[in-house]
C-alpha cells in the first residue's frame, strides 16, 4: 500500500484522518481539540502523575493508537527499521522546546489546523508564526544544519516505545493507578475503544502518507513540492465541513470554551518556536510519534522530551490559559500567556538559533 505516489491518494489519506478527528470530536473530545498531539501528551503526562494540574489528566488512547498504528503498519509493509544515534540529547531538547511553544499557543500544528477549520482567528494568526519558524529552519538547513545520521540498531530498541504505550493502555483500562480528571478538558473524551481505534487508523494513514504539518510547508519552501500539503488540505476540508454541519464553526477571537487565547504576539511566537524546532528535529509532533512507532529511537527521544516539558509547563506555570466564561458572573475572562511562559518561549527561541547554527554537516 503506497499512498505517497500521487496527490489524490495523499488527499484521500488526509480525508480519512479528518473523518477520524471529526468522529472523536462528535463523540466527546473537547471542543476544537478533536485531536491534538501536544494537549494529549500533556493529559497523558498528568495521568502518569508527572504534573498535578487536575483539569488535564487522562491517558489519551489516541496517543497510544498513533504509536501502535505506525508500528503495526510499518511491520506489515516491511518498513519497520530500528535506528538510533542521531544526536539524541539535542533531539530531547528539541522535543521540550516543541512542547513549550505548543502550550504557549495552546495546541500543536494539528490542533492549529483544526482550530482554523472551526473559525478560530487566533489559529490563523498563529499560522504566520508557524510558517516563519519553518522558513527559519529551512534557512538553517541551507546553511548546513545537521544532527548527523542515524544508524541501524537492535530491533528491540525500536520497539521499546510501543511496549511502553501498551503498558500505559493496560494500566489505564485495567487498573486505577492512573489519574483521571473529573472536570475540565481531561474529563472530556470519546469512548476508549473509539479513541484507540481512531488513533490506530490515524497512525496507520499518517505513516503511509508521511503526514507532517511542518514538512508540508518545508517542502513548499525548499522544493515547491505540494505533495504533503495535499494530506493537510484533505484533513482541513473534512473538519471544515464537519464544523459547519454541526454548528461548531464560530468565526472570531476570544471564544469561550475553545481553549484558546488572543494574545496575538505569543500565538505567533509560540508557533514560531514549534515550526523552527520541528524542522530541526525532522518533523512535527505528530510525525515524531509516527517515526518513533516505526522504530526511530531518535524520534522516541523527542517524544520523551515532549512528555517531560508537558509536565514542566504545568509544574512551573508556563502554559497559557484559554478564554473562559466565569460561572458566577457570566463574564468572559480572556485567556493569556503567563510571564513564566513568555520568558521560557524567548529562551527556547535563543536555544533554537544556537542549535541551528552550531550543528553543521561535516565537510569531507
Amino acid at each position: 500500500m503506497n499512498l505517497s505516489d500521487s496527490k489524490k491518494k495523499l488527499a484521500l489519506a488526509g480525508v480519512v484522518c479528518g473523518i477520524v478527528a471529526a468522529l472523536l470530536a462528535y463523540f466527546g473530545n473537547p471542543a476544537n481539540m478533536a485531536f491534538c498531539i501536544a494537549c494529549f501528551i500533556r493529559d497523558t503526562a498528568g495521568a502518569l502523575g508527572m504534573h498535578q494540574a487536575e483539569a488535564v489528566q487522562y491517558a489519551r488512547p489516541e496517543i497510544i493508537g498513533l504509536i501502535l498504528g505506525s508500528f503495526l503498519i510499518s511491520v506489515a509493509t516491511k518498513e519497520y527499521r530500528s535506528t538510533a544515534g542521531s544526536s539524541p540529547m539535542i533531539r530531547f531538547i528539541l522535543g521540550m522546546i516543541i512542547m513549550i511553544g505548543a502550550l504557549v499557543f495552546l495546541g500543536c500544528p494539528l490542533r492549529m489546523v483544526i482550530r482554523m477549520s472551526a473559525g478560530d482567528l487566533n489559529a490563523w494568526v498563529a499560522l504566520i508564526g508557524f510558517i516563519l519558524g519553518i522558513a527559519t529552519g529551512v534557512f538553517a538547513l541551507k546553511k548546513g544544519f545537521s544532527l548527523g545520521r542515524s544508524y541501524v540498531s537492535n530491533k528491540e530498541s525500536g520497539v521499546v516505545i510501543s511496549v511502553i504505550a501498551v503498558g500505559i493502555l493496560i494500566l489505564a483500562v485495567f487498573t486505577t493507578l492512573l489519574k483521571s480528571s473529573e472536570t475540565g478538558p481531561g474529563s472530556m473524551h470519546a469512548p476508549v475503544i473509539l479513541a484507540l481505534i481512531g488513533g490506530l487508523v490515524f497512525g496507520a494513514f499518517a505513516q503511509k502518507s508521511r503526514m507532517c504539518f511542518a514538512g508540508s510547508i518545508r517542502d513548499i519552501i525548499l522544493m515547491k513540492n505540494f505533495d504533503l500539503f495535499c494530506v493537510i488540505a484533505g484533513l482541513f476540508v473534512v473538519m471544515l465541513v464537519f464544523n459547519l454541519a454541526t454548528g461548531r464553526f464560530v468565526l472570531g477571537f476570544d471564544t469561550p470554551g475553545i481553549i484558546a487565547h488572543s494574545d496575538h504576539l505569543w500565538n505567533i511566537l509560540g508557533m514560531y518556536t514549534v515550526g523552527f524546532a520541528a524542522v530541526l528535529a525532522g518533523g512535527c509532533p505528530l510525525r515524531q510519534l509516527i517515526l518513533a512507532g516505526q522504530g526511530s529511537s531518535d524520534a522516541a527521544m523527542t517524544v520523551v522530551g515532549m512528555f517531560v516539558a508537558a509536565a514542566l509547563c504545568h509544574n512551573l506555570g508556563l502554559a497559557a490559559s484559554g478564554t473562559a466564561l466565569d460561572a458566577e458572573t457570566q463574564e468572559v475572562v480572556a485567556g493569556a500567556v503567563p510571564l513564566n511562559g513568555k520568558v521560557a518561549c524567548v529562551i527556547c527561541i535563543v536555544v533554537l538559533f544556537i542549535i541551528a547554527f552550531t550543528n553543521k554537516r561535516e565537510s569531507k
